[in-house]
Order: structure tokens, then C-alpha cells, then sequence
């Protein structure tokens, strides 16, 4: 379990021990719920990283929503938008080994993050990873129930492909931004998971 479902159930744990206390068992079962979900929605599962050569892993949990053309920094790239509803794992892993390039912070609005606005609009955190003779960049994008996005690593630090790196809290989404070059293997409709689907390969 991700340390802040700890603390969100551990409170609720506290909070429904004092309305027993207080009042009765049966006063007491909705925060035991939400402890529950919230232990439920933090977890943090292990999985299986691919070691082939040249493959990028899904940030995140969710389903393809998108994939078309984008800009970034005047370079156009290919964009694949993986939505995440309250029923996927929220934790976001590195698409691919290598180094922390830069984070880019930027507070916005909170549309719903099945609109194609939110990749503007939105707060997100934009991470870019150099390594591997290329660059990717990932975007955490809050959706319209987030209200916090978490990133751990710092400019400059090393990850490992599928490496956690951050969640989102509730439901969001996360953008991949790859080279032309890139060999897609996901279409719109599709279920990923976070460190394990292969979303791009490069030959």
C-alpha cells in the first residue's frame, strides 16, 4: 500500500473508534468502509517489468482514451493519453530507464480528464527522462476528482524502466509524448497496466 492510504486509513480507523466508543458499532461501519476502500484504493501492487531492448512501459493503470500528434518544444512527437478511473491502481511508473531530465510543474483547472482540453487546462507535472539514446517525456494530469499529483524523484536522478516515481490521487490520467520513431503497440480501447504493458517499441 502506497504510504498515504496508510494515513488516510489509519485516521478513519481512529475516527470510527472513537464514534463506537462513543455511540455504537453500527454508527461506526461508514468510516470503517471508507478505511477500507482507501486501503483498497492506495494499494500498490508488484509487477513483472519487460527486459526487452528498445520497449516502453505504461506510466499507469487505465485505458487508452487517445493517441494522435502533439507538439513539444516545437518538435512533434506521438501522444498516447491513458485514462485512470477510482478503480485503477494510481501509482505511475518510468516509461523507460534513464535519467531525469527536467519536471515541470503547472497548477490549472480540474476538467474531466476524458476531455482532450485537460492536457492543457489541467494541473499536471510534465516529467522528462533522457536515456537509452532517446528522449520520452510523461505528463500526470489531475482529472476532475484529483486534487493532488505526487512525484519523487528529482532532477538529474536515475530510474529504472518501470521504476514508481509518483501517483495521482483519484481518478486522472497520464500522457506519453514519444518520438516519431516509435513503434506503437496499444490502439484506443485498450486496458494497460503501469510497468508492465508495452505501450511503444524502437527498432
Amino acid at each position: 500500500m502506497v504510504r498515504d492510504g496508510i494515513f488516510y486509513a489509519l485516521g478513519l480507523l481512529a475516527v470510527a473508534g472513537l464514534v463506537a466508543y462513543f455511540t455504537s458499532i453500527w454508527w461506526a461501519a461508514p468510516p470503517l468502509l471508507l478505511a477500507a476502500f482507501f486501503g483498497w484504493f492506495f494499494r500498490d501492487p508488484e509487477r513483472t517489468i519487460p527486459s526487452e531492448p528498445g520497449v516502453i512501459v505504461s506510466p499507469a493503470d487505465g485505458k487508452v482514451t487517445h493517441i494522435g500528434a502533439c507538439q513539444v518544444g516545437g518538435e512533434e512527437r506521438k501522444r498516447i493519453s491513458i485514462f485512470l478511473n477510482v478503480f485503477d491502481v494510481h501509482v505511475n511508473r518510468s516509461p523507460m530507464a534513464g535519467r531525469i531530465k527536467n519536471i515541470e510543474y503547472k497548477p490549472g483547472k480540474f476538467v474531466n480528464a476524458m476531455d482532450p482540453a485537460c492536457a492543457e487546462e489541467n494541473e499536471q507535472n510534465t516529467v522528462t527522462v533522457e536515456g537509452e539514446g532517446r528522449t520520452i517525456v510523461f505528463k500526470q494530469i489531475a482529472g476532475i476528482l484529483a486534487r493532488r499529483i505526487v512525484f519523487s524523484k528529482r532532477v538529474g536522478e536515475a530510474v529504472e524502466r518501470g521504476e514508481r516515481v509518483g501517483l495521482i490521487k483519484f481518478g486522472s490520467r497520464t500522457d506519453v509524448l514519444l518520438p516519431l520513431g516509435a513503434e506503437l503497440t496499444v490502439a484506443v480501447g485498450d486496458h494497460v497496466k503501469g510497468g508492465a504493458s508495452i505501450v511503444a517499441r524502437f527498432k
